[in-house]
C-alpha cells in the first residue's frame, strides 16, 4: 500500500494504529486499503502499527482510542478514530481528496 512518488510530490504519511487482529481492527485495514485504492491511489504512504505489539507507542504518539489514522503529512497532524468505513468522513476528516 506504498508508493513514494505521489502526484504532488512528496507522498503524504498515513499510519493506522490498531490493538492486535480484532474485528474493528482488521475492518480499518480492510478499510483504508480501499480508500487508498479507490480514492488516493499512488499518493499515499501507508504504516499499520499494531499496538500490543510497541504499547509504548501509544503514549509517544498520543493515541487515546484504536483503531486511529493519523495523517503525519502534511502538517499539521490529523487524526480519525474508528473502523474508517465511512469514506466521505475519512477523507473529510483528514483533509484528503482524489482531487489534491
Amino acid at each position: 500500500m506504498e508508493n513514494p512518488e505521489g502526484e504532488g510530490g512528496a507522498p503524504k504519511k498515513l499510519t493506522l494504529y490498531v490493538a492486535g487482529e480484532t474485528p474493528k481492527s482488521l475492518a480499518a485495514i480492510r478499510n483504508l486499503e480501499r480508500i487508498c485504492t479507490e480514492e488516493l491511489p499512488g499518493r499515499y504512504v501507508v504504516e499499520v502499527v499494531d499496538l500490543k505489539k510497541q504499547p509504548h507507542l501509544a503514549r509517544e504518539h498520543n493515541i487515546v482510542a484504536i483503531p486511529t489514522l493519523v495523517r503525519e503529512l502534511p502538517t499539521p497532524i490529523r487524526k480519525v478514530i474508528g473502523d474508517l468505513s465511512n469514506t466521505e468522513k475519512v477523507l473529510i476528516n483528514l483533509q484528503v481528496s482524489g482531487a489534491e
